[in-house]
């Protein structure tokens, strides 16, 4: 997978170019979406290749921090679901999103925990993802959502 990276934050680019923010914040943020190999120490990357082994869609996972999960529950946080635009809404997302709630389950955690662009909530919340309530404004990430998973004891 080192050698996808630059075929990877390509694809993440193109994604995030497509998000409803302005051209300069579009600009200055772009640098902390991208990949680096020290990244891949840390998270579990998930790749959707077409035929020829091109990038279409790039999912990115880490254990979330106790304080982010709904209370008593352990997650596994969705750090990143990137599809590229020219093949969005055919599924890519979706069979990325069913690798991370696998990895959930297969890790024994109680759910996938997401921290949404207010963009996505609707292919969340459409794959029966629920909102999180948001109980401290202040330190909470406003667009939260998780999906119980079954253990494999």
């Amino acid at each position: 997978m080192p050698d996808d990276l630059d075929e990877i934050n390509a694809v993440i680019e193109r994604a995030v170019r497509t998000w409803q923010l302005p051209e300069r914040v579009k600009r200055l943020t772009l640098p902390s979406y991208r990949y680096s190999q020290h990244d891949l120490d840390h998270l579990h990357l998930v790749l959707a290749e077409d035929a020829g082994r091109a990038v279409l869609g790039v999912a990115a996972w880490e254990p979330a921090d106790t304080g982010d999960a709904p209370a008593g529950r352990s997650a596994l946080l969705l750090h990143g679901l990137y599809v590229d635009p020219d093949r969005q809404r055919r599924g890519t997302g979706s069979r990325l999103l069913d690798a991370a709630l696998a990895a959930a389950t297969d890790q024994g955690f109680d759910g996938l925990l997401v921290k949404a662009r207010p963009e996505a909530e609707g292919f969340f919340l459409a794959r029966g993802l629920e909102r999180l309530p948001i109980a401290e404004p202040e330190r909470e990430y406003p667009h939260r959502f998780w999906k119980a998973v079954g253990r494999n004891d």
